[in-house]
């Protein structure tokens, strides 16, 4: 609390971040969902030949680079493609410019109860009224429950963080038909982790009210860059670039768009990292399951696991071993660890040290 804070910053409560290692702490880190292999070896070639003198220029304000990068990507025009600093940063613009103030409507944004914690800090922040559309008890988002219902809106995570579990694009279309007025916010931070690669790009020309927002975090190596993009109808596109020079103008460095740009093209390396990834977390899955662990199918880089021993505990112990997973204590979340996808000697590691806590659980 401080007198020189207006309400809203006194009131809300922020988003929390994954814990982060000390500089010069070794741990095994498995709670924020980072990539565990370096980005492609076009990155270095491009940090190797970028010239610093350029950093004294202001940067394009589209990233036009990455723009045309992620376009062939995805195989839209450059036009469906908006850049910003992080999926974050684009998933708070796209608030700003697609979900309406309470003042100006009654109608709310509708997201499910448990999902990325960063969109109730975003409707609160934006003053956006929102309603929170209970999962299933599998954690399966059903798009009936977004039929029907009035809204100014809808965002969902797809793969869903934190329960892992991603819907059909069939299931995403269902959900754009049944609201036409309203703008549907896909965010699809993990949905290179699927193993069959559904994505509801594919949607675009179809629906001018789907927004799809891509992260360079996750699949291809670049959590420290910021970078992410939304790729949308020209006309969403343009308003979020309405939004965007209302208040900054040059959101992503001229370093972030050189290396992202090297990323986005170098594919095989992509699928590369991805597919280990996929086959590290299956393997995974089934050993925990064997230890008594209960949990979703996975769609992403992680696994939201439910252990046959007191969660709080066993988060704890293994953060005092140096192995850093997430932890939610908050009702239902309070029963599962989301375990990052690490390689595969970090979740050996990992493996090594949940079966000796669950052995000396069951001892004690």
């Amino acid at each position: 609390m401080s007198k020189y804070w207006n309400k809203l910053i006194n009131d809300i409560e922020p988003y929390v971040a994954g814990e982060q290692p000390k500089p010069g702490q070794k741990v095994i880190k498995l709670n924020t969902n980072e990539n565990p292999y370096p980005p492609s070896p076009k990155v270095k070639e491009a940090l190797d030949s970028f010239n610093p003198a350029d950093l004294r220029l202001y940067p394009d304000t589209n990233s036009t680079i990455v723009m045309k990068a992620a376009a062939k990507f995805d195989g839209v025009s450059e036009k469906n493609i908006f850049c910003g600093n992080g999926s974050d940063e684009v998933l708070a613009i796209a608030f700003q410019t697609f979900f309406e103030k309470k003042a100006f409507t009654g109608l709310p944004v509708l997201m499910p109860d448990f999902s990325y914690s960063f969109y109730p800090v975003f409707s609160e922040f934006y003053d956006i009224r929102r309603k929170t559309i209970p999962l299933k008890e599998d954690f399966r988002l059903d798009p009936d429950d977004y039929i029907g219902v009035p809204n100014c809106g809808i965002v969902f995570a797809n793969p869903n963080a934190p329960t892992s579990r991603a819907i059909a694009v069939l299931e995403v279309e269902r959900i754009a038909k049944a609201n036409p007025d309203s703008v549907v916010i896909v965010d699809e931070a993990y949905v290179a982790f699927e193993e069959n690669y559904e994505s509801a790009v594919s949607l675009i020309g179809k629906y001018n009210n789907i927004c799809v927002i891509r992260t360079l975090s996750k699949a291809f190596s670049l959590a420290g860059i910021r970078l992410g993009y939304a790729v949308g109808s020209e006309e969403l596109i343009e308003g979020l670039k309405r939004a965007r020079d209302s208040f900054n103008s040059y959101p992503v460095d001229r370093l972030a768009q050189t290396v992202a740009e090297a990323a986005l093209l170098d594919v095989d390396y992509y699928n590369e990292t991805r597919s280990k990834i996929i086959a590290t977390r299956k393997r995974v899955a089934k050993e925990l399951a064997g230890i008594g662990f209960t949990m979703p199918p996975s769609s992403a880089n992680f696994l939201y696991a439910k252990p046959p021993v007191d969660c709080g505990t066993l988060y704890q112990n293994l953060r005092n071993k140096g192995i850093l997973v997430r932890y939610f204590n908050k009702p239902v979340l309070n029963e599962y660890l989301r375990i990052t996808i690490g390689t595969d000697d970090e979740m050996k590691a990992l493996i090594e040290a949940i079966k000796e806590e669950v052995k000396n659980a069951e001892n004690s």
